[in-house]
């Protein structure tokens, strides 16, 4: 057969003889089938491991939080709209307490999308405070200023 030419040698070398190209093919496709409650656990693991790292930023985050929640649903493992942003929410370092206080505050409810935009917005004031803050160094006086000596 022309096609196990194309076929690795290690995988024609773990398949068994078939004559017929879809029989050869169902048997390599046997070989490399993954669970879903294998794929479903690492998801899982991820989406629950997921932190804000500094380098990513929060847009990126929230967009693998719901990615993995994409994944999931299409493995049948559903998370509501409002827990995925309340689970996002809570995943936000301490920095960013002030907005959840004001999130929680307000009666409106908002999709995974809206709440990215406003953390996004959240994390440039929090770059911009960061700048305009000022850093403020005291000496201490020597003991022969302390004592009147030094002038």
């Amino acid at each position: 057969m022309f096609i196990k030419t194309k076929i690795s040698t290690s995988i024609r070398g773990s398949v068994d003889q078939h004559n017929n190209v879809r029989e050869l093919l169902k048997a390599i496709d046997d070989q490399f089938v993954s669970s879903d409650k294998g794929l479903s656990s690492t998801l899982i693991m991820r989406f629950t491991s997921q932190k804000l790292a500094g380098l990513n930023g929060v847009r990126e985050n929230i967009t693998q939080m719901r990615d993995i929640a994409t994944q999931l649903k299409s493995l049948e493992v559903d998370m509501s709209g409002s827990f995925l942003v309340h689970y996002t929410l809570n995943s936000l370092p301490p920095q960013y307490a002030p907005f959840k206080i004001s999130y929680n505050t307000h009666k409106d409810k908002c999709s995974i999308n809206e709440l990215m935009t406003m953390c996004v917005q959240e994390e440039w004031r929090l770059a911009m405070e960061a700048r305009e803050s000022v850093h403020m160094a005291i000496q201490r006086k020597n003991k022969d200023q302390v004592k009147g000596k030094g002038r």
